[in-house]
């Protein structure tokens, strides 16, 4: 069970990646000034570092969180499952700035002398996860790859959020990330799944704020 202390402690880490959170998607990483982070957070220049080591270790701890921001909201297995995580992801891109934070540091990272695949690593192992229960289920056809297929989806939703980031400020991602699994499916479930799995966005609720 948690002591005070830790639970403190755990809090504090909080308000500090809320608050880097919000000044990282509003002004990027080079123009972020950890003064501006503990202004935010109210809190001290030592409790960040206490934390989180320097402004980069930061921007690492939002880009690894992602899959975090995600999964509580799911209760599906399988396919549906992958299906759900690009929904609820593309929805919480709206809103979540932990969320669009980590997204936005880990895809500029190269701008800021970081090069690390780790945070995308992550979501295709998260994904090749629930594709390998897929596959133990039967649903998917004999000759895919869940490896591949995650692979895809990571790279596909990548590029598709900067797209979406640029013409809509990302208003109709959700409608894009349904339009690529209409065109994927096809491909990937087994006959006999094909018509279970669903897409539609308006099958995720509202996941809050």
């Amino acid at each position: 069970m948690p002591t005070v202390k830790a639970e403190r402690a755990a809090r504090t880490r909080q308000r500090i990646l809320l608050a880097a959170a919000e000044v990282f998607d509003e002004a990027g990483y080079e123009r972020a000034a950890v003064t501006q982070i503990v202004e935010r957070a109210g809190l001290t220049l030592g409790a960040l570092y206490f934390h989180f080591g320097s402004k980069q270790g930061l921007a690492e701890a939002l880009m690894n969180a992602q899959p975090a921001t995600i999964e509580p909201h799911l209760e599906s297995t399988g396919l549906q499952r992958v299906v759900d995580i690009t929904l609820v992801w593309a929805d919480r891109m709206k809103r979540d700035p932990i969320l669009r934070a980590g997204v936005r540091l880990a895809v500029e990272q190269g701008s800021h002398g970081m090069n690390d695949a780790t945070s995308f690593e992550e979501w295709r192992a998260l994904m090749r996860s629930h594709l390998d229960v897929a596959r133990a289920g039967g649903e998917l056809r004999a000759s895919v790859s869940p490896d591949r297929v995650a692979r895809f989806v990571v790279g596909a939703c990548t590029g598709m959020q900067v797209y979406a980031h640029l013409a809509t400020k990302r208003a109709d991602l959700m409608e894009r990330v349904s339009d690529m699994w209409e065109l994927l499916l096809p491909g990937v479930a087994a006959d006999s799944m094909l018509h279970d799995i669903q897409i539609d966005p308006e099958r995720i609720p509202d996941t809050g704020p």
